[in-house]
């Protein structure tokens, strides 16, 4: 592991659980609001190299990631879509197709990957229910964060069969390695959220979830590298020395966020 790698870990996870921990509504919306803008920031000039997306669409697309969980009873998510296309194409047609149909599909592809996907995490923090949503989202990031480590370190080391050309340096091996550790983090998070917090939470639920969510967020980090390898870069930005962008950080939480948010609210 390079050292920058090391010490952007070290000095960054610290900062993300004290504000999932001290954090409210408000403050993790705002959070995940700038997370979704300089994503969206990251996206465009990724996909600009080759296509001309509507920004200000994405931009304003962006904000709602900060806005609906605020007001979940609104029917955004319902109409959300039907609208996004009727701008879309109203957009082509009052160019006289300047805007073309490819421009307004990667457009709709990077709101979905992005704003669609991401907002299910604020939505997960601000449930209440038996567990309440400040707990539930620790198994968003052990199974994603969880995944990527063990997947990394143990890859390096014992990776020999190589998994898909998309991402050629990820291996079989380390893929397995990922969830075996990521349902062993969250068991031990059970562990000690039923222990310590009165909590009564299956072990063998989280474990079968704990499995399907890091499965789904290695598809997520795949369809990064999907993206990265299209426009023939290695990663979204510098942002995080030694780790990349913003969306390579968070790739797999955001693929995984939706399927928790469904999973760990009806099945915990």
């Amino acid at each position: 592991m390079s050292i920058k790698r090391f010490l952007t870990g070290i000095i960054g996870l610290p900062i993300v659980a004290l504000l999932l921990i001290y954090g409210n509504k408000y403050i993790i919306s705002a959070m995940l609001t700038i997370i979704a803008i300089i994503s969206m920031s990251e996206y465009i000039k990724c996909v600009s190299t080759k296509i001309n997306v509507i920004k200000w669409i994405c931009y304003a697309c962006s904000l709602l990631v900060g806005i609906i969980p605020l007001f979940p009873n609104i029917l955004f998510i319902e109409l959300g879509i039907p609208i996004l296309l009727l701008i879309l194409f109203f957009c082509v047609i009052v160019t006289d197709m300047k805007i073309t149909f490819e421009d307004i599909s990667y457009t709709l592809i990077g709101i979905l990957y992005i704003v669609g996907l991401l907002v299910f995490f604020p939505l997960t923090y601000n449930y209440e229910g038996a567990v309440s949503g400040k707990v539930l989202v620790w198994f968003i990031m052990f199974s994603a964060w969880g995944t990527d480590i063990f997947a990394y370190l143990l890859g390096m080391r014992i990776g020999k069969t190589k998994f898909s050309k998309v991402s050629p340096k990820k291996s079989v091996e380390g893929c397995i390695s990922g969830t075996v550790g990521a349902i062993i983090l969250t068991l031990i998070l059970t562990w000690g959220l039923n222990k310590y917090m009165g909590l009564d939470i299956s072990y063998i639920r989280i474990g079968v979830i704990t499995l399907i969510l890091s499965i789904i967020g290695q598809i997520g980090d795949f369809a990064a590298s999907v993206i990265k390898r299209s426009f023939d870069i290695k990663d979204f930005s510098e942002l995080f020395p030694g780790h990349g962008g913003m969306i390579d950080r968070i790739d797999s939480v955001m693929f995984i966020a939706p399927f928790a948010y469904l999973l760990l609210t009806h099945f915990i």
